[in-house]
């Protein structure tokens, strides 16, 4: 077993949530067990996901959206108690990080997806509150439109939309995972060649057409699998803990 406040010391030094203005607390939210032998990971800290948790036999579960948000309700009761009591009652541990997660280039969702679809040459891209966390990147060869949406489909795994306006070769691809649907407007004024995002608004078709690029739509949840995975993955690394990462499907 490991210390919990040890495991939450190195995860707030690998994601560094003081640097990342954000509108949740970042870090521990629910208290739980001090010892922690098993964890599991996950995008969304639904009540169908913590019960998952505490049947795993977790005592930390760690997601990108935890349960506390700005100008939420702070009274508990409905949705929120639900959540709340399956933490108390399991002595589950919640940790959430959510856009330093975003932000972090090893075990985040955006960086590590650039590198799984062969861009190379990263840099930070995208301001949120004054802090970037996307990222956008090159490929050493440029790669045709038909196998880019091959690659981003099989990544994410699920129908994607697609407004195909960029050129035949793409060289600059550009990503903001979850609602990031808005920063098509910094990947236009940086001439990328690709956008990939979560959500897709009304816009999107339109600005895509008149800036010129191609814009991926890959759903909210998909797009942010991949920082609770290679978290899971970490942090197995990291301390003698079991960690795993538990997807309960979500469409959007």
């Amino acid at each position: 077993m490991t210390q919990r406040d040890e495991i939450l010391t190195a995860l707030d030094r690998a994601f560094e949530p003081a640097l990342v203005p954000d509108w949740c607390p970042n870090g521990l939210q629910v208290e739980g067990a001090e010892e922690v032998q098993h964890i599991v990971t996950g995008v969304t800290a639904s009540e169908a996901f913590l019960k998952e948790a505490v049947r795993r036999g977790a005592q930390m579960a760690l997601v990108h959206h935890g349960i506390f948000w700005d100008g939420a309700s702070r009274v508990l009761r409905g949705s929120l108690l639900k959540r709340v009591r399956v933490c108390l009652e399991g002595r589950l541990n919640l940790v959430a990080y959510h856009l330093p997660m975003d932000r972090q280039q090893e075990i985040g969702n955006n960086a590590p997806a650039l590198k799984e679809l062969g861009a190379t040459e990263l840099e930070p891209f995208a301001a949120v509150k004054g802090v970037k966390i996307g990222w956008k990147a090159r490929f050493r060869e440029p790669v045709g439109f038909a196998e880019l949406q091959r690659r981003i489909q099989a990544l994410y795994g699920q129908r994607i939309t697609v407004f195909q306006h960029g050129p035949a070769q793409v060289r600059t691809l550009g990503i903001v995972s979850g609602a990031g649907q808005g920063d098509v407007v910094h990947a236009a004024a940086e001439k990328l060649d690709a956008f990939i995002t979560g959500e897709i608004s009304e816009y999107s078709m339109h600005l895509a057409r008149e800036e010129g690029l191609h814009h991926f739509s890959v759903g909210h949840h998909a797009s942010e699998r991949m920082g609770p995975m290679c978290t899971a993955a970490w942090l197995a690394r990291q301390f003698p803990v079991q960690a795993e990462f538990v997807d309960l499907p979500n469409p959007a």
